[in-house]
C-alpha cells in the first residue's frame, strides 16, 4: 500500500472498532485490497454542523456506526466541559432516539459517556418525537439534548441532532468548536462502550412519564375552552398515520386531551426501521406517501388526513373533495397560511389587550411570503429568517427577551412551530392546532381548501412551486453556482431569462453576501460560505431560490408568484410562472449537461 495515512487510518479502525459487524466490513475490504472503498469509508469523516451529524449506516469515519457515535459523544462532553461545565454540572443531559436501526443503541452509547464522567443523564426509557428533546432541554436546563433521529431520510440514514439548554439547535460556531473536540478525543476511552454501566445507575433517570404528562397539559391550555368543546361537539373523525415513525402514541395521547377523534392507518401505525410500506419515509414526497391512509379514511368516511415523519416533527394534510372524491394534498406553503390564519385568530382572542405590534410570526425565506402579505394587513410584525428551524428558534428567542409574543413560525418543508412551548418544528402540536381548526371550520360548514381560498381572495393568490434534482458531485454543484455568478464575465449574475422576456430585477446571493436590492449591496440576513443559497426577484414578483441541502444531495429550488388580490385569473398566473420557472432551470442549472436526476413524481 502507497498511501501512508490510508495505511495508519486501517490500522486505527482495526484496534479501535469493537463492533463486530462494521470491523468485518472494513477487514473485508482489506482482504479484498479495495483501496478505492477503503478510502472513501476512512479518509472523510461526517462533519459535524448545525444539524448534528447525518449520514448512511455504514463501517469508517465517513458512516455512523458505533466508533463515529462514541467520538462525537466524547468530544461533545469534552465541548460541554469546556463551555458549559455549570450547566452540566448542575442538570446534565438528555437524550432521546427514534425508532431506526442503532437509534436506541447509540443513545444508550452516549448515555454511557456522560454518565462514565459522572454526569446525570436523562435517558428516554422508549421512542420519543424530536421535539420532545427541544422541550425537555428547555424544561430541564439541560447542557444540551441529543436526539438519535435522521428524521424523514432514507432508512438506511441515521443522524445525531443537538439542542442548546433553551430547547433551540445549536448555531455556528458551536458547532465547529464540537467538531474540534471530536477531532481531539478520537480514540475511544475504555469504558465507553461499555453500556452495560447505565443499567440501574442513580446518575441515570427516564423522564418520558414527566414530559409527556407536561407536555400534553402545556398543549391542552394552549387551545381555546370553547374549541375543545367544539372538538368534542363536532365529532370530526380523522385518519392518522406515523408513516412507520413514533408518532402514534404521542397523537393519541395529545389527540385524546383536545377531544379529537381519529383512526391511524394500521400498516403505519408502529415503529418499523424499514419504512416498508412507503418508497421514503417522507409525508412531503405525495400520494406514495398517502396511498394506505386514503384507502382507511375513504372506508371510515372520513375527509382529513395528517401525516407526520418517522420522527414526528413535520406535518403533512390532506383533504378529501366531496364534490369530485378527489384527495388535495396541501403543499407546507398552503398549510402555513391555515396555520398562520388560525393562530393570529386564537391568540386574538385570548389576548384582546396586546398590541398587535408586539405580536410575531415568522417563516423562513424560502417559504411562502403569505405571513408576510397578512401581516401588513392585519398590524401584527413578521420577519424572515435563513432557511432552517434553528434560525427560526433562536430568532424567536430573541424576540421574546424583547418582550415580544412569537406565536408561530413554519418552514414550507412542512415544519410548524405553533406558539413557543418548543422552539423548534413540531408536528404534535402542530396537528393539534391544524385538527382543531378543521373542526372548527366543520361548525361554520367550511372546509380547510374554502378557508385557504379565502385567504388567498383576502389578501391575494400566493402561488408556489418547489422540488429538487439529485446530484452526488459536490465539485458539480460547485461549478453550477459558480456558472451563476460569473454568468456574463467574472463576478456577473444573469439578467433575464427567455432572452428578455422576463427580466430580473434583484438578486440576493447568501453564499457570498451580495445582495443589489441594498444600498450597499450587503446582504441583511446572515451569510453562510459553507452551502449555496441564491435568490432572483423578478419584475413580475417571480421569487426563485436555488439552494443546496444541508443534509441530502440535491439542488432546490423554491418559487413563489405574490400576486395582489385584483389578479384573479389563476390560470394564466400559472402558465407564467410555469415558464419562467422552466427557463430558470434550463438557462441557470442545465440538468441534461449536468445529469441531473429529477424528482420522481
Amino acid at each position: 500500500m502507497d498511501n501512508p495515512e490510508l495505511k495508519k487510518k486501517i490500522a486505527e479502525w482495526l484496534q479501535w472498532d469493537e463492533n463486530e459487524k462494521t470491523l468485518s466490513e472494513i477487514n473485508k475490504l482489506v482482504e479484498e485490497n479495495d483501496h478505492e472503498n477503503l478510502s472513501k469509508l476512512l479518509l472523510k469523516r461526517l462533519k459535524f454542523g448545525t444539524a448534528g451529524i447525518r449520514g448512511k449506516m455504514q463501517a469508517g469515519y465517513s458512516g455512523m456506526n458505533d466508533l463515529v457515535i462514541i467520538q462525537t459523544g466524547q468530544g461533545l462532553l469534552r465541548y460541554l466541559e469546556k463551555h458549559e461545565k455549570t450547566l452540566l454540572d448542575r442538570n446534565g443531559v438528555v437524550i432521546g432516539y427514534d425508532g431506526r436501526h442503532n437509534s436506541k443503541r447509540w443513545a444508550e452509547i452516549t448515555a454511557t459517556i456522560f454518565v462514565n464522567a459522572g454526569y446525570k443523564t436523562k435517558l428516554f426509557g422508549n421512542v420519543v418525537p424530536t421535539p420532545y428533546v427541544a422541550f425537555s432541554s428547555k424544561k430541564y436546563k439541560c447542557a444540551v439534548g441529543v436526539m438519535i433521529t435522521a428524521s424523514h431520510n432514507p432508512k438506511e440514514d441515521n443522524g445525531y441532532k443537538v439542542y442548546n439548554s433553551n430547547g433551540t439547535q445549536i448555531l455556528s460556531p458551536v458547532d465547529k468548536y464540537i467538531q474540534e473536540c471530536i477531532v481531539q478525543y478520537q480514540e475511544p476511552w475504555p469504558n465507553s462502550w461499555q453500556t452495560h454501566v447505565i443499567q440501574n445507575n442513580n446518575l441515570v433517570e427516564d423522564p418520558l412519564e414527566e414530559v409527556t404528562l407536561d407536555y400534553t397539559k402545556r398543549l391542552e391550555a394552549s387551545i381555546i375552552c370553547e374549541h375543545l368543546e367544539l372538538n368534542k361537539k363536532t365529532a370530526l373523525m380523522f385518519t392518522y398515520t406515523p408513516m412507520h415513525g413514533v408518532g402514534y402514541n404521542y397523537i393519541k395521547k395529545a389527540f385524546n386531551v383536545i377531544n379529537i377523534q381519529f383512526k391511524a392507518t394500521p400498516e403505519q401505525k408502529d415503529p418499523h426501521p424499514d419504512f416498508p410500506t412507503v418508497v421514503y419515509p417522507n409525508p412531503e414526497e405525495g400520494d406514495s406517501c398517502f396511498d394506505l391512509s386514503f384507502k382507511l379514511a375513504d372506508k371510515i368516511n372520513s375527509t382529513i388526513v395528517i401525516a407526520n415523519d418517522p420522527d414526528a416533527d413535520r406535518m403533512a394534510c390532506a383533504e378529501k373533495n366531496l364534490k369530485t372524491g378527489k384527495w388535495k394534498i396541501f403543499t407546507g406553503n398552503e398549510l402555513g397560511a391555515l396555520m398562520g390564519w388560525w393562530m393570529l385568530q386564537c391568540f386574538k382572542c385570548n389576548n384582546p389587550k396586546v398590541p398587535l405590534k408586539n405580536v410575531y410570526m415568522i417563516s423562513s425565506t424560502v417559504s411562502s411570503m403569505i405571513l408576510k402579505t397578512m401581516a401588513a394587513k392585519e398590524g401584527f410584525s413578521f420577519i424572515d429568517t435563513l432557511t432552517g428551524f434553528k434560525w427560526i428558534g433562536n430568532k424567536a428567542i430573541e424576540l421574546a427577551k424583547e418582550g415580544n409574543h412569537v406565536i408561530f413560525g413554519f418552514e414550507e418543508a412542512i415544519g410548524y412551530m405553533c406558539g413557543s412551548q418548543v422552539l423548534d418544528k413540531d408536528a404534535v402540536s402542530a396537528s393539534c392546532h391544524l385538527a382543531t381548526l378543521a373542526t372548527f371550520l366543520k361548525s361554520q360548514k367550511k372546509t380547510l381548501l374554502d378557508k385557504l381560498e379565502e385567504i388567498y381572495r383576502i389578501y391575494g393568490y400566493h402561488v408556489t412551486s418547489n422540488s429538487y434534482f439529485i446530484c452526488h458531485y459536490p465539485d458539480v454543484i460547485k461549478s453550477i453556482f459558480d456558472r451563476i455568478r460569473n454568468f456574463d464575465g467574472p463576478n456577473t449574475y444573469p439578467k433575464d431569462v427567455l432572452k428578455g422576456k422576463y427580466v430580473i430585477k434583484n438578486i440576493r446571493d447568501l453564499t457570498t453576501g451580495y445582495d443589489d436590492s441594498q444600498p450597499d449591496k450587503k446582504a441583511i440576513l446572515p451569510v453562510d460560505p459553507s452551502s449555496q443559497m441564491i435568490t432572483f426577484y423578478f419584475t413580475n414578483g417571480l421569487v426563485v431560490t436555488l439552494r443546496t441541502s444541508g443534509t441530502e444531495p440535491k439542488i432546490k429550488y423554491y418559487t413563489e408568484m405574490c400576486a395582489p388580490p385584483s389578479q384573479t385569473d389563476k390560470e394564466e398566473i400559472h402558465k407564467t410562472m410555469k415558464e419562467q420557472i422552466d427557463a430558470v432551470i434550463e438557462e441557470f442549472l442545465e440538468p441534461q449537461k449536468h445529469d441531473l436526476i429529477p424528482r420522481k413524481s
